[in-house]
């Protein structure tokens, strides 16, 4: 229980911050996801069980939340972060750390997923576009 309240308030802030970001559906989904993914997997298989699950949990999550440009992208990072943070919570705070950290993780690998996807697209249209106004320039001879 001691751990349950920092970790709650730290899952706030995070939150908060992917959502001014404009991530916020990514985050949501990631976090949810990489949750739930947590809780499943170690009923199933144990401290590896849940990693596993919540890395499965985040991407899903993270996907289905994000923009349709930036899916992939948000399912690697919410797939990642979960993971990492089940690993990591559960070192500090056990199977209940376990799944905090799941959540914080997948909220915040979802919205650093989708950012980037943004990033590379604003990127990516600068380039020169051809239209082929006169494609049929000598038809008529």
């Amino acid at each position: 229980m001691r751990m349950t309240l920092p970790a709650l308030a730290l899952g706030i802030l995070v939150t908060q911050g992917a959502m001014a970001a404009g991530d916020g559906t990514a985050a949501i989904g990631g976090g949810l996801g990489g949750a739930l993914g947590n809780v499943v997997g170690q009923q199933i298989g144990g401290s590896t069980g849940a990693a596993v699950g919540a890395g499965v949990g985040g991407a899903a999550g993270s996907a289905i939340g994000a923009p349709r440009g930036n899916r992939t992208e948000a399912a690697i990072g919410g797939g990642l972060g979960s993971a990492g943070g089940s690993v990591i919570g559960n070192r500090l705070g056990g199977s209940t750390g376990s799944t905090i950290g799941a959540g914080l993780g997948g909220a915040a690998g979802g919205a650093i997923g989708n950012n980037l996807a943004d990033d590379d697209d604003k990127h990516r249209s600068g380039g020169k576009k051809y239209k082929h106004k006169h494609k049929h320039k000598n038809k008529h001879r």
